[in-house]
């Protein structure tokens, strides 16, 4: 098996439009979910969300590329280029063919959806734009950036709604690991903050009017986030051949099913796909010194995820560190675990532990030590990330400092 690590990283996201941006607030605890500025947000219930502000796609995109890229395409080629730019990779001949992009979307283009519905069913009209399939489609972010980059192996998008972007890093891994590619760009990205989607999430009674308090006691929901985190998953050899800056290593990765209940989470399939993963990693639970939570702030969730922790690491689970930076940038669905990512690498490049902001009373059934309200120092040597979605899968990816 050959050894996989990360030279790469990009992102756009509520707490900043790239790494720097974002790692700052998460040190600093700032919190980037405030009033949503949605057209018709007055009919909303739920009017806060981790959105993207000071945003101008026309500074960065052409007008015919405006016309086919939806807003999580965007998102991504944003991303992308700023990961590409820091690994310094460039895909020409037979690392080309070799060379791939997956990523990971729950939703696709729902701003192209919610904006053509609008047309057809609100002011009548009978027709739409030619280009509206082509924006639409789950896999335009995953094809534009092969095309952008000239990646010519395996590209495709994966939906699995939360987990959907550690399913495609997941993915990447294991086809560098075992000889199928040289070098994957994935991660994932998602843009529901639109009128139809936040209605559409009002309807399942998990969200928050208020906040996201991932752990405490006082916890009352999730709250919507957007935007995309991109990396550069590279062969270890090539990356030093390259003279490559190794950011992290990515060591292990576990996938399972609840096959159980389509929204209620499985304290066993999460407990399996943590302890799958540090199989996988060849790492024993006192090696893992942080965890990237699914951490959503539901009641079902934190608790069960708590549970399923408590469950793999035994004894060890009250010596880890957890916490939840859905907490400062809110919850990105597909795209959630790309940007979480960027917290892990964090953790053991810098030393830093995000917390989990928001924590205002301790919940016995959350009983971990859950980094409330301030980062922490902390020497760490491996890392897991989890993402538990609904339809009972789960995803968790084990990393290591880089070698």
């Amino acid at each position: 098996m050959r050894r996989v690590v990360i030279t790469g990283q990009g992102t756009i996201n509520a707490l900043g439009q790239d790494v720097p941006s974002t790692l700052e607030a998460m040190r600093e605890g700032r919190c980037g979910i405030g009033p949503l500025d949605l057209r018709d947000v007055d009919r909303l219930s739920v009017q806060i969300g981790g959105q993207v502000k000071d945003y101008d796609p026309e500074a960065l995109f052409n007008r015919q590329q405006i016309v086919l890229y939806d807003r999580f395409t965007q998102f991504t080629l944003i991303a992308a280029k700023q990961a590409l730019a820091q690994s310094g990779i460039v895909f020409t001949g037979d690392l080309a063919n070799r060379s791939g992009v997956v990523l990971g979307t729950a939703g696709g283009g729902v701003n192209t959806w919610d904006e053509n519905y609008r047309s057809v069913y609100e002011k009548g009209k009978n027709r739409v734009h030619p280009f509206v399939v082509p924006k639409l489609m789950n896999n335009a972010a995953a094809s534009h950036v092969s095309m952008e980059y000239n990646l010519k192996g395996p590209s495709f998008s994966v939906a699995t709604a939360c987990a959907s972007s550690n399913h495609a890093m997941g993915q990447a891994f294991q086809m560098i690991r075992t000889g199928l590619c040289d070098a994957m760009v994935t991660g994932g990205s998602e843009a529901m903050l639109t009128f139809g989607g936040v209605k559409a999430w009002e309807g399942l009674r998990v969200m928050s009017k208020d906040a996201c308090r991932p752990f405490s006691a006082t916890r009352n929901g999730m709250v919507q986030g957007e935007g995309a985190a991109v990396f550069v998953f590279e062969e270890y050899e090539q990356a030093r051949t390259r003279g490559a800056e190794i950011l992290a290593e990515v060591v292990g990765f576990a996938m399972t099913s609840d096959a159980a209940d389509i929204v209620m989470p499985s304290k066993q399939g999460a407990a399996r796909a943590i302890s799958g993963a540090m199989r996988d990693a060849g790492l024993n639970p006192v090696d893992v010194c942080y965890i990237n939570a699914h951490g959503t702030g539901t009641t079902a969730n934190d608790k069960t995820e708590c549970a399923a922790v408590a469950d793999a690491f035994g004894h060890h689970a009250d010596d880890l560190m957890i916490s939840s930076t859905k907490s400062m940038h809110g919850h990105l669905i597909g795209g959630t675990g790309a940007v979480e990512l960027l917290a892990c690498i964090m953790a053991l490049k810098d030393g830093v532990i995000a917390p989990t902001i928001g924590h205002e009373e301790a919940d016995p059934e959350c009983a971990l030590d859950v980094v409330p309200n301030e980062a922490r120092e902390a020497e760490v040597g491996a890392v897991l990330s989890n993402a538990f979605a609904f339809g009972g899968l789960n995803a968790v990816l084990a990393l290591q400092a880089a070698p």
